[in-house]
């Protein structure tokens, strides 16, 4: 049984990235165990970290949801500097994604779901409350 998850980011100047990390997120590290190395917990039990070194090619895109995926687009366009991330949408998906890189190439990308009730309904399930 899987209880709970970690994705690995590499950057190539931890302090860089750690910076960069905080705008993105919206928040300083939940745990800095030892030099070169990070960790957000973004929801309960899913957990961020950017390690020192070099970034995989290729992999990814780490995918987050987000509630207003619009706001956010300007916001990284703002503070990050964000410039190549189009939002797309397609009928028969439903949510509207949008994928971009960090300055190191970490493929990462956001989505919001269309149905705000089932945007409701998934936030319910996954952090357990009710007040969202």
């Amino acid at each position: 049984m899987v209880f709970e998850l970690t994705y690995q980011i590499r950057v190539t100047d931890i302090m860089e990235g750690q910076k960069w990390y905080e705008i993105f997120l919206n928040k300083a590290p939940d745990f800095i165990p030892h030099e070169g190395f990070a960790e957000w917990e973004l929801i309960p039990g899913f957990w961020l970290q950017v390690a020192e070194g070099t970034a995989s090619q290729g992999s990814g895109p780490l995918r987050l949801g987000v509630k207003d995926l619009k706001a956010e687009q300007e916001r990284l366009f703002s503070e990050l500097h964000i410039e190549d991330f189009e939002v797309f949408s397609r009928e028969e998906v439903p949510v509207k994604w949008g994928t971009f890189t960090d300055p190191w190439g970490n493929c990462i990308g956001l989505f919001e779901y269309i149905d705000k009730e089932e945007e409701k309904r998934r936030i319910q399930t996954i952090l357990g409350r009710v007040d969202v």
